[in-house]
């Protein structure tokens, strides 16, 4: 239902990373070459990056397609950043389009995005939102099921979980209640978490940088698919890629 990249490295123009290549999240708005669900994704974007000096990312979200933006060209033409996470979303029916709903969420010096859908929504997860404090359910950005799936990583992280062990937990609590497709990204700037559960996701490293993407954004032969069901761990040039943990059904009871 979108595709996403996340970057750790030297720092890199947004528009190098994200615009100028053949197959880049520019071009993966309207052309994906290997998106399973969905044929374009324009139903908004986002960017968030991390300026040198400051712990917390920025952010720029539109509810317009990538291609149609001539402001955000400009930004990512004079903006570089050490560290990168960007979406393009194709929206899921009945959900809203505005740009609140678009990747990534943050929180802190978190960033977030989800690729995927929560079937049943909203019924299906009542018991997992119920689950949560008040107070994070009234600061979701969006009525969404990625926001909701965002706070439930956030309370993970907020009992001090590691980023991988927050994202493993939330995906074994949805699929205890619902069919669901969680492919996630997550970064504070340092390390990258991600999952690939019932999407495609790749990765690739180079001096002393990594980037994982829904799709490779070039024909390079260095890229790596993540087989499905798997959590990979990354941080700038070292990539950890395993099967998601199984929690039984009381390690994710609500």
């Amino acid at each position: 239902m979108c595709r996403h990249l996340a970057y750790i490295g030297s720092p890199m123009p947004l528009a190098e990373l994200l615009l100028a290549p053949a197959h880049g999240l520019l071009t993966q708005s309207w052309a994906p070459r290997h998106q399973r669900y969905g044929t374009v994704n324009a139903d908004g974007f986002g960017v968030g990056w991390y300026a040198s000096g400051d712990p917390l990312p920025a952010r720029y979200r539109r509810a317009i397609p990538l291609w149609a933006d001539g402001s955000f060209a400009d930004v990512a033409r004079v903006t570089s950043s050490r560290a990168v996470l960007a979406a393009v979303r194709s929206a899921t029916p009945g959900m809203t389009q505005e740009a609140s709903a678009a990747a990534p969420y943050a929180h802190g010096p978190w960033l977030f995005s989800h690729n995927g859908r929560i079937e049943g929504w909203p019924q299906a997860v009542e018991a997992l939102a119920a689950s949560l404090p008040p107070a994070r359910l009234l600061a979701l950005e969006a009525r969404v099921d990625s926001a909701l799936l965002w706070a439930l990583v956030l309370e993970r992280l907020a009992t001090g979980d590691c980023a991988g062990d927050a994202l493993a937990h939330v995906v074994n609590s949805v699929s205890a209640v619902t069919g669901a497709r969680l492919n996630f990204l997550l970064t504070d700037g340092t390390v990258i978490a991600a999952t690939a559960a019932g999407d495609t996701l790749f990765w690739r490293t180079g001096p002393g940088s990594v980037v994982v993407a829904s799709e490779p954004f070039d024909d390079s032969p260095d890229w790596h698919e993540v087989a499905d069901n798997s959590l990979l761990t990354a941080t700038a040039g070292y990539v950890d890629v395993r099967p998601i943990p199984t929690l039984t059904k009381e390690q994710v009871a609500p």
